[in-house]
């Protein structure tokens, strides 16, 4: 149990790191069409819908290629 915390720890800090530097690149993550947003008098709703396809797609392309390279 502790190692699968240690490894997700790490895997946090590796997303983090991924979304800064895509953000200094200019990657307008969570600012792409499909991306909704309400602002209401007393609440707010964020849906990052085409963000969310965006990074599926890329993570499925990434996990096939390490497959593809571990056979």
């Amino acid at each position: 149990m502790g190692r699968m915390l240690i490894y997700l720890g790490m895997l946090f800090i590796a997303a983090g790191l991924v979304i800064i530097v895509l953000g200094r690149m200019g990657v307008p993550l969570g600012h792409l069409p499909g991306d909704i947003t309400f602002r209401g008098k007393n609440a707010s709703v964020f849906a990052p819908i085409g963000s969310s396809i965006l990074l599926s797609i890329l993570l499925s392309l990434l996990l096939y290629v390490v497959a593809r390279l571990l056979r």
